[in-house]
């Protein structure tokens, strides 16, 4: 997963596949809203359901694909169409990347999932591994969004057996969703099912390609500094308000120096380096200085006050000013 690979031919591997699937083994991982990912096991009488659900309907979506005229389309270049198979690479989408990254190469750190430690709530998905017995064949991922509407808790959910209702007995209960959704292999994500696709790791090719631009022009702009394995790019990219809001500044409007002035002038802690450059060590440094670029921040003359405005409306120029800018 470090290198970048080729797209594969999603309808040879299909075939392929679809010729060794019960040489298969699964292990399974969840996932929480923060791609914090666990392990987890399931037990022996699920063997019956695990691979129609994760693996058959994708192989024999592609395989009658290929008779229909299904046609693989990139991701970011294309719409959502029937019999079109969108696919991307993974190191487009930096969630999904770091998940596969911490299982695939730091397993001893990843702990087994207990709904009393870590609450079943904040579960986003559910990543099912495929590898092949005695084989040196990469392994090939099947996820699923796991919605909270999709979940019992035993606590207050009945179950209807022998013709009456009764306490559920489990602690949780799941009614796994049976659509195709996201299919991973050699570095190539194949999405069948886009909004379930960008809901899983937040990604909004559209938001984020206006994003880097805007990133670009502010890194032309201004001198920053970050700790080691950060920049500006990747800490935008984990704080999808600070996207939505860095499509819509104006860069350019104010300077370095102005910033430095306008966070004094507020009371905000922005520190600098012995170069001059900005510091930003995490993500409210981050949300600091975006603020602070889009004149975010404001005293009130009536009662000086400082508050952080949460929306602007530009009103026209005052009567006898000359026109800013």
């Amino acid at each position: 997963m470090d290198e970048k690979t080729d797209p594969i031919d999603i309808f040879l591997w299909a075939n392929n596949t679809d010729g060794i699937k019960k040489e298969l083994d699964v292990e399974f991982f969840l996932f929480n809203k923060h791609y914090t990912p666990y392990t987890t096991r399931f037990g022996s009488e699920l063997n019956a359901q695990i691979k129609p659900l994760f693996l058959y309907d994708a192989i024999n979506f592609v395989n009658m694909g290929a008779g229909t005229g299904l046609t693989v389309r990139d991701f970011e270049l294309s719409e959502d169409e029937e019999n079109v198979l969108l696919r991307t690479d993974l190191e487009k989408v930096g969630r999904a990347e770091t998940l596969l990254n911490l299982i695939e190469h730091q397993r001893s750190d990843i702990v087994e999932f207990s709904e009393q430690e870590h609450e079943f709530k904040t579960i986003k998905g559910i990543i099912a591994r495929f590898t092949r017995k005695d084989s040196t064949d990469r392994p090939f991922y099947a996820i699923k969004q796991i919605s909270q509407g999709q979940v019992l808790k035993g606590a207050t959910a009945w179950e209807f057996r022998d013709g009456k209702f009764g306490a559920f007995q489990a602690d949780i209960g799941l009614k796994v969703p049976v659509d195709n959704q996201v299919l991973i292999i050699d570095g190539n994500i194949f999405v069948f099912n886009q909004p379930k696709f960008e809901h899983l790791f937040n990604y909004d090719y559209k938001k984020q390609a206006l994003a880097d631009k805007k990133v670009a022009e502010i890194e032309k702009q201004f001198k920053l500094s970050f700790p080691d394995g950060f920049d500006l790019q990747s800490m935008v990219r984990e704080r999808k308000k600070t996207v939505n809001k860095i499509q819509k500044i104006e860069v350019g409007q104010i300077t370095q120096d102005q910033v430095i002035d306008y966070a004094d002038e507020m009371q905000l802690e922005l520190m600098t380096d012995d170069a001059g450059a900005i510091i930003i060590l995490d993500g409210n440094d981050l949300d600091t200085f975006v603020n602070l670029i889009n004149e975010d921040y404001i005293t009130s003359q009536l009662t000086g006050r400082r508050y952080e405005v949460k929306s602007k409306k530009l009103l026209g120029d005052p009567e006898g000013e000359p026109p800013r800018g």
